[in-house]
């Protein structure tokens, strides 16, 4: 029988990053923490947690935390079903991963939607649309949105839509960058702004256009609405979702690199199979608004 007490300790020392401030989230001493977590070390043969500066998981210890906040879930559902239990219903929480992009997008009415029907808080974690899956398959969350095809182990997937982008920069930039027109040369010269990386739809983009393998030094800029302002500004150019560049586009502060040329990322959503009814109803907005954001699939 797992110790779930040192579980507990487990979770808030990966969630809040060390001892002293798993402690407090915990009303506990951090050596209250420490020799929770110490025994159930021993007692599993194995290292849960790495000490650093921020504590991290072991592959064991994400499994086991990610075991506890299932076991969290589906007593808070049993709770509300069963008043009786008292307010363990209380203080649900769903981490869910999301590619930045949906986040600056169509994501927050999925969210929204979602807080109108259920008490339940989400704890989005911001990450590439290429490795939110990993955030699965890490248990470190419930549910994803990820380009991955491939369902995760224990998981259903679904797919949303595409979300449609085009390579946009301002005018000013286009002008001193391209005053012959967009080709394979001036594209390996002009910058190029990134969110990471491993952020490489720009090279794709580029292979697809142009048949160009070689992309310009790039700026990193890891935020959707600030490489949406920086390409504006003329620091470089940018994939950029089109609900957010359209504004632009439309007002002339905003022009494409080669009009006509966009670039579709289809979108999945990933869930754990839990049966809960919470991870229904986000599973339900999550739906909704996507239907009515993002291209359907094709």
């Amino acid at each position: 029988m797992l110790d779930y007490p040192a579980l507990a300790a487990l979770s808030a020392v990966l969630r809040e990053g060390s001892f002293d401030k798993a402690a407090t989230a915990l009303g506990v001493t951090p050596s209250a923490v420490s020799q929770r977590l110490r025994g159930l070390e021993e007692r599993l043969g194995t290292v849960l947690v790495v000490r650093g500066q921020p504590c991290t998981a072991t592959a064991t210890g994400a499994r086991l935390c990610a075991h506890a906040a299932q076991v969290r879930l589906l007593e808070a559902e049993l709770a509300a079903a069963l008043p009786s239990l008292g307010d363990a219903a209380a203080g649900t929480v769903l981490p869910v991963a999301v590619n930045a992009d949906s986040l600056a997008t169509w994501f927050p009415a999925a969210a929204a939607g979602f807080a109108e029907r259920s008490d339940a808080l989400l704890d989005l974690l911001a990450d590439d649309e290429a490795h939110t899956a990993g955030r699965l398959r890490a248990g470190e969350v419930f549910a994803a949105v990820t380009t991955d095809p491939t369902p995760v182990q224990g998981c259903r997937i679904l797919p949303l839509g595409r979300l449609r982008y085009v390579a946009a920069a301002g005018p000013g930039f286009l002008r001193r960058h391209f005053p012959r027109g967009v080709d394979a040369a001036a594209l390996a010269r002009a910058p190029v702004l990134r969110f990471d990386g491993r952020d490489h739809m720009q090279d794709r983009w580029a292979r697809a256009a142009l048949g160009a393998d070689l992309l310009g030094p790039a700026h990193r800029v890891p935020s959707t609405l600030g490489m949406l302002h920086a390409s504006r500004a003329g620091l470089g150019w940018a994939m950029a979702p089109l609900p957010l560049a359209a504004p632009g586009l439309a007002d002339g502060t905003l022009a494409e690199l080669l009009p006509g040329r966009p670039a579709d990322v289809m979108l999945y959503w990933q869930h754990l199979r839990l049966g809960t009814e919470v991870l229904a109803d986000l599973t339900a907005s999550v739906r909704r608004a996507a239907r009515a954001a993002l291209l359907p699939p094709g």
